[in-house]
């Protein structure tokens, strides 16, 4: 008795697996790409050990008083305040001999945003890079 045995393989492909790994590829992209966000401004954020990559040549201190909802900016730990008017012109002098002009910025909490970028415009328009100081955790 002869019996024939089936031997036809069957050539075909299932595309599901593939569909499902292009599929993961897409949502990992799109996840990423919404994470890259360009700064306008560069600034060097100090991490929470308080180690930065460069030293500043100046500080710069602005102060809120609360009851007269004023401000008053110290150059370098100095207590004598510096009109705003004249703390471009300050740091022009003190950092026109400095290879790498860098200003680091030491602002209360209750200051307004608002005062901290007249400070940062200033570091812009003479190309200074700017470090924005923080408390330690």
């Amino acid at each position: 008795m002869a019996l024939r045995r089936r031997a036809k393989v069957e050539p075909s492909f299932s595309m599901s697996s593939m569909t499902d790994i292009v599929f993961l590829l897409l949502i990992f992209f799109l996840v990423t790409s919404t994470l890259v966000n360009p700064n306008a401004l560069k600034l060097l954020l100090p991490k929470s050990s308080n180690q930065v990559s460069a030293k500043a040549a100046v500080s710069i201190s602005i102060k809120h008083y609360l009851p007269s909802n004023t401000f008053s900016y110290h150059i370098n730990g100095i207590n004598v305040p510096v009109p705003f008017g004249e703390i471009e012109g300050l740091i022009q002098q003190q950092l026109k001999s400095v290879d790498d002009p860098t200003i680091s910025l030491n602002v209360d909490k209750t200051v307004p945003m608002e005062q901290v970028v007249n400070v940062m415009n200033i570091a812009k328009r003479n190309q200074y890079r700017i470090i924005l100081a923080t408390a330690p955790e």
